[in-house]
């Protein structure tokens, strides 16, 4: 399986570019907001990918980011979800609106991608909902006490930081890497994105 890819950018289309490696051309299919700030022809780049082998396909996916690509794998998962919907969610909804719309239960924030109506925008925030539900039972489970009694005390007392957990858990990070994060940043007066784009910066890394 492919990683990543790193080299310069030969072709820039609407729908994907080609990256040279090695004399070597990977056509890497991306949102068209990736496309627009992934940089330009003849510009060295690294692109994180995700390999997909069908019987009558093999394409390759890009993403700038790494929480990019755990959204659209996140994406696949659900029922009806395809890759070309996963992009277009992509390149309408930042990964942190994302998480937030889905544990907030916003629908209005969902079907303002184009070609996602109500069913299908509410299929998506109740599977991944439900996923939710079962990695916070795994972590109950093999956390028991919680490694750090100074972040438990911040999430117990900050509707934000829990709100903020809760919305890296749907993008499928547990909770005992979340609150090695969340040592790293600061937490007082601070909004549940600003946490959360934090969060992922540091889970990133």
């Amino acid at each position: 399986m492919l990683a990543y890819i790193k080299g310069k950018i030969e072709i820039k289309s609407d729908e994907y570019i080609v990256i040279d490696v090695g004399g070597l051309g990977y056509k890497i299919f991306m949102s068209g907001i990736s496309i627009q700030n992934i940089g330009e022809i003849g510009e060295q780049v690294k692109v994180h990918t995700y390999y997909r082998v069908r019987e009558d396909d093999i394409s390759i996916f890009g993403f700038i980011t790494q929480e990019e690509l755990k959204m659209f794998e996140l994406l696949l998962t659900v029922s009806g979800v395809g890759a070309k919907v996963a992009l277009a969610i992509l390149a309408n909804i930042s990964v942190t609106d994302f998480a937030i719309a889905v544990i907030n239960e916003d629908v209005t924030k969902i079907v303002q991608v184009p070609g996602i109506g109500k069913k299908s925008a509410e299929r998506i925030i109740l599977e991944l909902k439900d996923k939710l539900k079962k990695i916070q039972q795994e972590d109950k489970i093999t956390e028991g006490v919680s490694t750090n009694i100074k972040i438990e005390k911040a999430i117990e007392q900050n509707n934000n930081i829990q709100e903020a957990i809760s919305a890296l858990q749907v993008l499928g990070y547990n909770k005992k890497e979340i609150e090695k994060a969340l040592e790293k940043i600061g937490k007082e007066n601070i909004t549940t994105e600003d946490i959360i784009r934090k969060g992922l910066a540091v889970l990133g890394q």
